[in-house]
C-alpha cells in the first residue's frame, strides 16, 4: 500500500469517529460524477450510453460542493466521462481541496496538457490516469490508438509539475500475466505514487460484453499475477487495502458494501452504487443511506453484481475487515496475498434459493378464489 501518512491518519480518524458513535453505514469515498460525456468509447464502458442532451448536462460548481458537504466522506473521486472536459472543473477541485478533502480526479490524461495550469498541486490532490495495460493493450481497450503514448507523456508532465499521480487500471478477459507484471514494473518507472486496479464490472449497457471476466477467472488471474511479483522481489505499490488485495487473490469471502461508495451526479444520488445506474435516484445523501434496500443488492442477491469485485465495492468491506481483525490485516500486510491453496467459498446464491421456494409453493386449487369475468377482461388478460 502506497498511500501518504497524512493520508492515512486522516481517514482512519475518520473511521475511528464513525465506529465510536456507533454509526451503522458512513461513507469512505463519494464518487462525484460532474458529467458523463467522454472523449473515448472503451469498448468496456458503461458510463457513456446515454442521449445527446444528457451527455451535455454539466453539474454546477454548487450542486457539486453540496453533495461534498452533505456525504462528508473523506475522500473524493471525480470519474466521469471525462472530467477535465467540464470547463468549471478547476473551481469544483479547488473547493473541495479547500475542504481538506483528497481528490482523486480521474481521466484518461488526453486533455491534461491543455488544463494542467488550471490546478495547483497540492496534498490533497491526485490525477488518476487510466492505463489498462502497455501500448497494445490500453489502446485495445479503450479503441483508439494514441492513447497510450498520451497517456505516459501526460504522466511525466504531472510529475514534472510536483502533482500526485496514480495510475488507474482495469483488466479485463484473457489478460496476460507476465503481460500485466511487465505493465505493473512500467507503471512504478513513471514515478506514479501507487495503481489502483479492478477487474471490469460487466456494464449491461457496454458495447462489448465478451471483455468481462467471472470471480474464478478474475481470482486466478491475480494469484498470477501476484506470484509473479513475489518471484522476482518486485516492488509494486498499491493504493489499496492488503485485504482487498487478498480478496482479489481469492482469500476472502467478502460481500459488497455499496454504501461505502455513494455516487452523485447530474440525476443525482445513484442507488445502490456507482457500477448500477438503472435503480433510480435519491432526493438526498439521507435518503440514500436510510430508504435504499441496500439487502437486495450484492453477490448472491441480485444477478448484476455476481462477478463484481471492484474496488467501489468492496474496499469498504476490507477496509471494515480491517477494524473488526487488525492482525489478520497485519498479518497479510506483512506476508502479501496467499497464492497457493484453496479459494475461499464464494457467497451462496440466495436469489436461486428464493426462486426455489416461490417455485415450491402449491396452492391448492380449492384455495383460487374464481371471479366472474367478462369478455373484455378476459380479452384483455390475453394482452
Amino acid at each position: 500500500m502506497s498511500i501518504p501518512l497524512i493520508q492515512q491518519y486522516r481517514i482512519g480518524k475518520y473511521l475511528l469517529r464513525q465506529k465510536l458513535s456507533g454509526r451503522k453505514r458512513y461513507p469512505l469515498v463519494l464518487m462525484l460524477e460532474p458529467l458523463f460525456q467522454c472523449n473515448l468509447a472503451c469498448a468496456g464502458c458503461g458510463k457513456i450510453d446515454y442521449e445527446k442532451d444528457i451527455l451535455q448536462r454539466r453539474m454546477s460548481v454548487a450542486d457539486a460542493l453540496s453533495a461534498v458537504d452533505d456525504c462528508g466522506a473523506p475522500v473524493v473521486s471525480i470519474p466521469g466521462g471525462e472530467p477535465l472536459i467540464h470547463k468549471e472543473l478547476p473551481q469544483i477541485v479547488a473547493g473541495i481541496v479547500a475542504r481538506k478533502k483528497f481528490v482523486y480526479l480521474c481521466t484518461n490524461a488526453i486533455l491534461v496538457p491543455k488544463h494542467i495550469d488550471e490546478y495547483q498541486p497540492s496534498p490533497y490532490l491526485t490525477f488518476s490516469i487510466h492505463l489498462d495495460g502497455l501500448q497494445r493493450q490500453h489502446d485495445a481497450s479503450v479503441c483508439q490508438e494514441g492513447v497510450f503514448d498520451k497517456a505516459v507523456a501526460a504522466i511525466r508532465l504531472l510529475r514534472e509539475r510536483n502533482f500526485r499521480v496514480t495510475v488507474n487500471c482495469t483488466l479485463f478477459a484473457k489478460e496476460d500475466p507476465d503481460e500485466v507484471a511487465e505493465f505493473f514494473d512500467f507503471a512504478m518507472t513513471l514515478g506514479v505514487e501507487a495503481i489502483t486496479v479492478s477487474p471490469g464490472y460487466h456494464y449491461e449497457h457496454a458495447p462489448r460484453h465478451d471483455v468481462f471476466m467471472g470471480r474464478v477467472e478474475s481470482k486466478t488471474l491475480f494469484r498470477e499475477i501476484f506470484r509473479r511479483g513475489r518471484a522476482t522481489g518486485r516492488n509494486w505499490l498499491f493504493n489499496h487495502s492488503a485485504l482487498y488485495l487478498d480478496f482479489l487473490a481469492g482469500n476472502q469471502s467478502y460481500q459488497c458494501t455499496p454504501w461505502s461508495n455513494p455516487t452523485y451526479n447530474v440525476f443525482g444520488w445513484q442507488r445502490p452504487c456507482y457500477l448500477m445506474s438503472d435503480e433510480g435516484y435519491a432526493p438526498s445523501f439521507r435518503s440514500l443511506m436510510e430508504d435504499t434496500p441496500w439487502d437486495r443488492y450484492g453477490v448472491g442477491r441480485d444477478p448484476r453484481c455476481d462477478n463484481c469485485m471492484a474496488h467501489c465495492g468492496f474496499e469498504g468491506t476490507a477496509v471494515n475487515d480491517l477494524l473488526r481483525h487488525p492482525l489478520k490485516a497485519l498479518r497479510v500486510a506483512l506476508t502479501g496475498p496467499r497464492l497457493t491453496g484453496p479459494m475461499a467459498p464464494e457467497l451462496p446464491f440466495l436469489y436461486e434459493e428464493q426462486r426455489a421456494e416461490r417455485d415450491a409453493v402449491v396452492v391448492p386449487l380449492s384455495a383460487v378464489r374464481r371471479e366472474p369475468r367478462t369478455r373484455e377482461a378476459s380479452a384483455a388478460s390475453i394482452d
